[in-house]
């Protein structure tokens, strides 16, 4: 089935104990769309500016992604965003963002997108998840993730998102801090209770817990990885790997759930062992299937 994103698309740069990347390719957009491309057509929903120095027709060469949606704006400028990761690499620090295009008007969805029935709105002020969301007419899975700021500033906002979309994808401190609960359990059945029929809750090295509105649970570890280069869009990638699993075999139910965030898993996997996209680029859709294997092999007792 048809797969929309909207997100963003940035001029990074990332400092981890391994180098530097300067003014390197990335954005939410970007990593899903290159995680989902594996598995499934995406259509692509974003905005730069014109001083954006990548070619993204060029970056998908010989990947199914539409980009039909992308709006390049001659006045405004491309979102940027500095960050840096120290010793274990668990948490990004934001050195600097310039929101640029992304504190404008979202973009326009065009009409031959609006019948899509997989939809991810990647992180961006809940209004304008809203906002995209109305433009789209009958979706049959909604995904979108938020973060804290979103989550303290824009709470109204953000609930009346929660009352509309089908599953929540945030990390685990944004999940106790949306559900006012340390208890992880408690907190996905807390955001279940605000509307979402799925709740996924990221532990970063830890792996992932799901929980959904019929009681049911599911953990899954992180992939053993033994490079880690930079972190950075392992999120998207793995909200890539998800969706881009779920919409090509067209199933929303928990056991298809569970074997999409094992696809998400893998796909996160490869994104931190290089900078920007490099660590998914350098991959084939058989790399992914072994690694997945490998995943299954290690989490059956």
């Amino acid at each position: 089935m048809s797969l929309l994103v909207t997100g963003s698309i940035g001029i990074d740069t990332v400092t981890t104990p391994f180098g530097v990347s300067e003014n390197c390719l990335g954005g939410s957009a970007v990593y899903f769309s290159m995680a989902a491309s594996f598995f499934s057509p995406v259509r692509f929903i974003g905005a730069v500016g014109a001083d954006c120095p990548f070619n993204l027709a060029e970056i998908f060469a010989g990947r199914e992604v539409d980009l039909a949606g992308l709006e390049v704006r001659d006045h405004s400028k491309t979102f940027r965003w500095k960050g840096s990761y120290h010793d274990t690499m668990n948490e990004a620090i934001t050195d600097n963002v310039e929101l640029n295009v992304l504190a404008e008007a979202p973009p326009v969805v065009p009409d031959e997108f609006k019948d899509s029935k997989f939809l991810f709105l990647a992180n961006t002020a809940p209004a304008l998840q809203l906002e995209l969301l109305e433009q789209v007419d009958d979706p049959v899975f909604v995904a979108a993730d938020t973060m804290n700021c979103w989550i303290q500033g824009h709470r109204d906002e953000l609930k009346q998102l929660l009352e509309k979309i089908n599953c929540l994808v945030l990390n685990e401190d944004e999940a106790r801090m949306l559900a006012d609960e340390s208890n992880l359990i408690k907190a996905g059945q807390s955001i279940l209770g605000m509307g979402p029929t799925v709740a996924i809750i990221k532990k970063g090295e830890s792996g992932s817990l799901v929980c959904n509105s019929d009681g049911e649970n599911f953990i899954l570890p992180a992939f053993p990885a033994t490079q880690v280069k930079d972190p950075t869009g392992a999120g998207d990638s793995f909200a890539g790997g998800l969706m881009g699993y779920m919409a090509q075999a067209g199933l929303t139910d928990f056991e298809s759930l569970k074997t999409a965030v094992a696809y998400g898993t893998v796909l996160a996997s490869f994104t931190i062992s290089d900078f920007s996209l490099e660590g998914l680029t350098a991959i084939k859709k058989e790399d992914i299937e072994k690694r997945f294997e490998t995943l299954r092999k290690l989490t059956q007792f």
